[in-house]
């Protein structure tokens, strides 16, 4: 199973409320595996499927979750700017089924 991670600021604690990185598309696909546990694991994260991050300073960080196929992956993959530095938040929510800090 194959799951895109985009990454979106709906809030800006910036002085003129924009992100520099306002326009592109942040994106990360992960193959999850087939693994009965591994599926399970999968499904409760797209069952979620948002995750918000308050950085405390008027910054949020979202993340939605989706499935997709290994076309339109491979497509996101192509289409991505990356993730903007925020890779961590990804792993987080695969290992804790919520957005941390390590």
């Amino acid at each position: 199973m194959i799951l895109c991670f985009e990454l979106s600021m709906p809030n800006r604690g910036s002085w003129n409320g924009k992100w520099s990185g306002n326009g592109n598309y942040y994106a990360i696909t992960k193959n999850m595996g087939r693994s009965k546990k591994k599926v399970k694991k999968a499904e409760a994260i797209l069952k979620k499927g948002c995750y918000r991050y308050n950085f405390g300073d008027g910054w949020v960080a979202g993340v939605s979750v989706k499935q997709a196929d290994a076309k339109e992956a491979a497509k996101i993959r192509r289409k991505s700017k990356g993730f903007s530095g925020y890779d961590w938040m990804v792993g987080s929510i695969i290992s804790r089924g919520r957005i941390e800090p390590d």
